[in-house]
């Protein structure tokens, strides 16, 4: 790393190996006719998640001529416009763009990073799968994807079942495995399975071969479909190298009704978390009224992705200029 602060942190050549990379997912999404989208980074409306904070901007005045004060967001993911874009007509589109989240920064972690997302209307759950698989083989140069299900590689680290264990059966798992917690840390069964999979079962995926954990809990299903072939879990998948977390995808939930109910259980959760509120209305729930079309859509955090491509341990090495020097 450059001492001087007006120097990038990450190597010319990585940032070359940047250029290339995103030349890279470009073609392969040209190649099969998603059109490339520009949605705005700041916005009246944000995604609603337990976990993730937005960038705020409170008391904001969006023009000369209005002097109504207004909160507006940059966004945590293109997701919301991109959905509106699908319920306006268009058919497959791709946006790489710059995304925000407030209180991340670590090895992995940048307040500020860029996220590749994208969507295809009459993609099912499989098509979304083989979606991302074929992307990761031609953004790494891999021949193989592992897929597995949640209960598969949580079964094989942990040694429970996680959609029929009890709470108390996995926090037993979890002191057994000597993550640092009593009985009583927590009183909600997914905090406990989040801990597990993330301390126990998450290093150990992607080691040989990139890997794709399908079927996710219908607990944390966040906006993909529950599962009509066993409701205990979700339509949603994610992508995994060397331990890394890289993508999240989903077959789309298309109710909006069944969104506003979990937007509420969300805000819930953030209100007992002590997290800021956060409007449960949003330009996506009109859309999504207006009739969302089947389709299925995944995030991939290309700065990780380049990570993995280059061999770096810090998110710093893969960007010019980090938070401390932006």
């Amino acid at each position: 790393m450059h001492p001087h602060p007006w120097q990038p942190t990450a190597s010319l050549k990585n940032l070359e190996h940047r250029a290339g990379l995103l030349w890279r997912l470009r073609e392969f999404f040209h190649r099969r006719n998603f059109a490339e989208v520009q949605t705005p980074i700041l916005s009246h409306d944000t995604v609603i998640d337990r976990h993730i904070d937005p960038v705020s901007f409170s008391g904001a005045s969006v023009s000369l001529e209005s002097e109504r004060e207004q909160t507006l967001f940059l966004q945590t993911s293109p997701e919301f416009c991109m959905k509106r874009l699908l319920a306006a007509g268009m058919t497959a589109i791709y946006e790489i763009t710059s995304v925000f989240r407030a209180a991340e920064r670590g090895d992995y972690h940048n307040p500020e990073f860029t996220m590749v997302e994208w969507y295809r209307v009459g993609d099912d759950f499989e098509q979304g799968v083989q979606l991302l698989s074929d992307l990761i083989c031609a953004a790494l140069d891999v021949d193989q994807v592992d897929i597995f299900t949640y209960q598969e590689v949580f079964q094989s680290s942990v040694g429970r079942d996680p959609l029929s264990a009890t709470r108390l059966e996995l926090a037993q798992c979890a002191i057994a495995c000597n993550l640092g917690v009593d009985l009583n840390w927590s009183e909600h069964r997914d905090d406990w399975l989040d801990l597990l999979f993330s301390l126990v079962v998450q290093p150990q995926l992607g080691t040989l071969r990139p890997v794709i954990v399908t079927n996710y809990p219908a607990s944390q299903s966040a906006l993909a479909r529950v599962s009509s072939v066993d409701d205990r879990t979700a339509e949603r998948y994610e992508l995994f190298v060397a331990g890394v977390e890289l993508a999240n995808g989903y077959h789309e939930l298309l109710d909006p009704h069944e969104l506003e109910q979990r937007n509420q259980r969300v805000l819930i959760q953030r209100s007992l978390d002590r997290k800021p509120p956060l409007a449960a209305e949003s330009y996506l729930l009109d859309a999504m009224r207006a009739g969302l079309p089947a389709c299925s859509g995944c995030a991939l955090g290309f700065d990780r992705l380049l990570m993995v491509a280059v061999g770096a341990s810090r998110i710093d090495e893969v960007m010019a200029f980090p938070i401390e020097r932006a």
